[in-house]
């Protein structure tokens, strides 16, 4: 079969389209997917980067963690049901970007009726967490939520989960006024800057920054600290993605520094939470987008031997939404 491959870690151009063995035939408790659509995540490019330093990464490895397709090989104790119905599937860690791809039976999800599998891929895994990032956050209705790094496809899941849920004010920080109109779309009222400023007449000339019940942070990086700081006493900052790397060593001081706000840091990762919810949760929002009541955003399809340029858009920071690869 036909996949990507990671050869050299760094640039995209350590990534190329190779002839390789097809999955082994599955073992208990594996089914094998023939990907129609493959999702290209910010987790695979910080793989790609070499920057997630300590998880055991080599070169040649495939990368990609969010395919669907159809299931084309079952493991023995796997129920025949799921041969030929069409999934959205988690992979693990990678080999998602190929022609075919091994996933555990309990990561993979029906696809309701009238949704397709590039849809699939850009919300199955980014609304999963959003929505569990919230709950983690214990969000309420009526709290203000910021969303760091909105324009990616777990933040534009963030802003319209945080919008249904009845949250009072919707902050998001991304890099333009375009993208802000967007998000505006989608259901977020406030728009500032990456650096957490007003980037609108409205707010633009705040005297004193915006505070916030919660915010959920996609990006990571050195400025952690800072959003930190935009916590209201007895705030919540739930961080899902380091796309920016990890933070500062001492950025935990901040909290220290407030400690009469009672403010409250955590990270979070699906792992954590039980498969039945999760896998119900994932139907339940794949239903929401093929009903119309979630809106997945498609920033471009791409075929499969487009994969680098993918990671150059996203290197860029040029993406809004994600982009979708098809084999």
């Amino acid at each position: 079969m036909r996949a990507v491959v990671i050869e050299k870690f760094g640039d995209p151009s350590g990534m190329a389209v190779r002839e390789v063995a097809d999955p082994p035939p599955p073992v208990a408790g594996q089914v094998v997917i023939g990907t129609e659509a493959i999702g290209v995540g910010g987790v695979d490019a910080v793989i790609r980067r070499g920057t997630l330093g300590g998880y055991g990464f080599a070169e040649g490895l495939i990368p990609g963690s969010e395919v669907a397709g159809t299931v084309t090989a079952v493991g023995r104790d796997v129920d025949p049901y799921w041969l030929g119905r069409r999934v959205w599937a988690f992979t693990g860690t990678g080999g998602g970007y190929a022609e075919q791809a091994t996933a555990r039976i309990d990561d993979i999800t029906p696809l309701p009726d009238g949704l397709t599998a590039v849809d699939a891929v850009t919300l199955g895994s980014a609304a999963t967490v959003a929505h569990f990032a919230l709950a983690h956050a214990h969000s309420a209705p009526g709290e203000s939520v910021l969303v760091r790094g909105a324009a990616g496809s777990i933040g534009i899941a963030a802003v319209e989960l945080a919008a249904r849920g009845g949250a009072g004010l919707i902050a998001v920080t991304t890099s333009s006024a375009e993208r802000g109109r967007r998000l505006r779309e989608l259901g977020a009222t406030l728009v500032l800057d990456r650096a957490g400023h007003g980037d609108d007449d409205e707010h633009a000339d705040r005297a004193e920054p915006a505070m916030f019940d919660v915010v959920i942070d996609i990006v990571g990086g050195p400025a952690v600290g800072e959003f930190i700081d935009r916590l209201k006493p007895n705030g919540r900052m739930i961080v899902v993605g380091i796309v920016a790397g990890l933070p500062p060593a001492d950025f935990g001081m901040r909290l220290m520094h407030s400690f009469q706000r009672s403010r409250s840091f955590a990270t979070f990762s699906l792992n954590t939470v039980p498969v039945p919810e999760r896998n119900a949760v994932r139907a339940e929002l794949l239903d929401a987008a093929a009903t119309g009541r979630l809106h997945p955003v498609v920033h471009e399809v791409l075929p499969l031997d487009h994969a680098a340029e993918a990671h150059r858009q996203m290197d860029d920071g040029t993406v809004f939404g994600r982009i979708v690869l098809t084999p």
